[in-house]
């Protein structure tokens, strides 16, 4: 077959499939614009075959290059098991070969070149893999897992960022949910090899200000989430099968965090420049990391974790976001500092960081970060550990910013979700917690806020008690009838108690129990006896009773504390509320 015939051959395509498909697969006419755009000559009619005047019209070089591209263009078939195992050998062969010539020619890397470009084009040719995920178990079976991430530490650069990409397409969200039992497999190979790890040091030698290396950075914190977030969705659906958990086995955020990926986001976030997708994308996945793990959130404190996020957070004090992906920042960042304070110690460093002053000049400024600073004092200031924040909040004249969201909420933020009950429920909140913390003189400057304007908080107090009341009462009478419809239906009576209990609380019970809290430590007050007397004066009014309101702050303390409280603490603070009760 001379060149002229092999001109005119076309051979059959296979159908492109759904995903991006390489060059090879795409129709001839694509392949001859491409060709039109690079070499500057058109070879093919409109209906893709090769015609005698152009093809005479073409030099020896262009026709080498025609008859190369239709070589290669007739040779590629439809991957395979068999097409993918040959690949993922020719990359190793690639891989030892590009080492051995820069072990060679460390000094003239024209000699190694050559064997760098044919690995890039050997990690190139894997993108085919990701349009077939069933055949992910042939890369973790013929150790091209472990082959791709010894390429993360590769001298060239480009070479590490060629895998990254790889792995961002590999570990596609949209991949991994249709391919199922593949996905499990593919997340577990690269969680055993550490992956977080090898990113980190990947991401810490990559340069932000180069357009490539930034896109790097950007992939390798999109694949570390994804891996994450399968890792949970894994695990929900296991528990679903299998009962016994040894038989699944993930790396843990705290595995993670221990590979240095929680040092890594906190100094990404230290940085001082614009906002970008990548700082979304730290902030996104350290609320990850914080999530219900109290060993992360102790790291966070160790490595100066809250003094960072304060810092990023001061900027939104009198500035608000500029688009809906910083807003989402701002608030992942709120996020990550409640779920940090979470952790007691924390709420210490918090204060020393000149925490409780931040977020009451957000309450004053009324911007966007408002909602959120309302909500981290409620963390900061809950339990005895937040007692030296509720003494600061006195100190710097807080009560001023305070009360007045206690008696006027704000709005919540339809983009974050938020509402203004849940923005009630953290005024109530730390209005509970300056009662329970504050002694001396910032106690008595608490308690005099309710004489104010003739008693207008105590009122305010007794609308939200009689409010949240009905709430519950009516969840009450409903639970009630379901317990008759169901009173012979067989099952735990400890979990059926728990789960009308928390049945309760969604219905407001907790609320209003710190409510009612309120009202019998103003109560007790024996040097401000108006405050008892208008609080009883509106039970008559409404036709309440003190009775209520002492059975509501008994089940209270019947429930106080959780697994992080000690037990004195909780004798004690138990021990204070049946004596207010008895005064009451």
């Amino acid at each position: 077959m001379d060149v002229d015939e092999l001109l005119n051959y076309q051979p059959d395509k296979p159908q492109p499939s759904k995903r991006s498909v390489p060059n090879s697969t795409l129709p001839t006419t694509t392949v001859a614009k491409r060709a039109k755009k690079s070499t500057d000559f058109a070879p093919f009619s409109a209906n893709g075959a090769a015609t005698g005047s152009n093809i005479a019209s073409l030099s020896t070089d262009e026709k080498e290059k025609l008859l190369e591209m239709l070589e290669n263009e007739s040779n590629n078939e439809p991957l395979d098991e068999t097409s993918l195992k040959r690949m993922i050998s020719q990359l190793e062969k690639r891989i030892l070969k590009n080492q051995e010539m820069r072990i060679k020619h460390p000094d003239h890397p024209e000699k190694f070149m050559e064997s760098e470009m044919e690995l890039n084009d050997g990690i190139q040719e894997l993108h085919q893999v990701a349009a077939q995920p069933d055949l992910y178990h042939i890369i973790i079976n013929m150790n091209g897992v472990q082959l791709l991430l010894g390429l993360l530490t590769h001298e060239n650069t480009d070479i590490s960022i060629a895998v990254v990409n790889l792995l961002q397409e590999l570990t596609d969200v949209d991949t991994l949910t249709e391919s199922g039992e593949q996905a499990t497999l593919l997340i577990d190979a690269l969680a055993e090899q550490q992956i977080v790890s090898l990113l980190v040091q990947n991401m810490d030698r990559l340069d932000e200000n180069i357009k490539e290396e930034a896109e790097g950075i950007h992939n390798s914190l999109g694949i570390i989430i994804t891996i994450y977030l399968t890792l949970i969705h894994c695990l929900f659906l296991h528990l679903a099968v299998v009962e016994n958990m040894t038989e699944f086995r993930p790396v843990t955020c705290i595995d993670a965090c221990k590979q240095g990926l929680l040092q890594y986001l906190l100094k990404r976030l230290k940085i001082k420049s614009p906002f970008d997708s990548i700082r979304l994308y730290c902030s996104e996945l350290l609320s990850i990391l914080l999530q219900n793990h109290d060993e992360n959130r102790q790291t966070l404190g160790e490595l100066d974790g809250i003094d960072i996020l304060l810092q990023q957070l001061a900027y939104y004090k009198r500035h608000d976001p500029q688009t809906s992906e910083e807003y989402e920042y701002m608030e992942n960042l709120f996020s990550c500092l409640c779920s940090a304070l979470i952790f007691a110690n924390n709420r210490q460093k918090f204060l020393k960081g000149e925490g409780p002053h931040l977020m009451n000049i957000m309450l004053k400024e009324k911007k966007a970060s408002r909602n959120g600073a309302l909500r981290t004092l409620n963390f900061a200031m809950t339990g005895s550990e937040g007692k030296d924040n509720c003494q600061k909040i006195v100190d710097i004249l807080g009560l001023r910013t305070i009360f007045p969201l206690f008696m006027k909420p704000p709005k919540g933020n339809r983009k974050a979700g938020e509402t203004r009950a849940e923005n009630e429920e953290h005024s109530i909140s730390c209005v509970a917690s300056l009662l329970r913390n504050c002694t001396g003189s910032n106690r008595q400057r608490v308690l005099m806020k309710f004489t104010e304007n003739d008693h207008e908080k105590v009122d305010r107090l007794m609308e939200l008690h009689f409010r949240y009341l009905e709430r519950v009462r009516t969840t009450d009478n409903e639970i009630e009838k379901e317990r008759r419809t169901l009173q012979n239906y067989d099952d735990d009576e400890q979990d059926q108690e728990d789960e009308i209990y928390m049945k309760r609380l969604d219905a407001g019970l907790f609320t209003l129990q710190l409510l009612d809290y309120i009202l019998v430590e103003i109560a007790s007050a024996t040097n401000i006896p108006s405050i008892k007397q208008r609080i009883l004066q509106i039970l008559n009014l409404r036709n309440g009773t003190t009775k209520e309101i002492k059975n509501i702050v008994r089940e209270y303390a019947s429930n106080l504390g959780n697994k992080n409280t000690e037990e004195k603490e909780r004798e004690i603070e138990k021990e204070h509320l049946l004596e207010l009760i008895e005064k009451f």
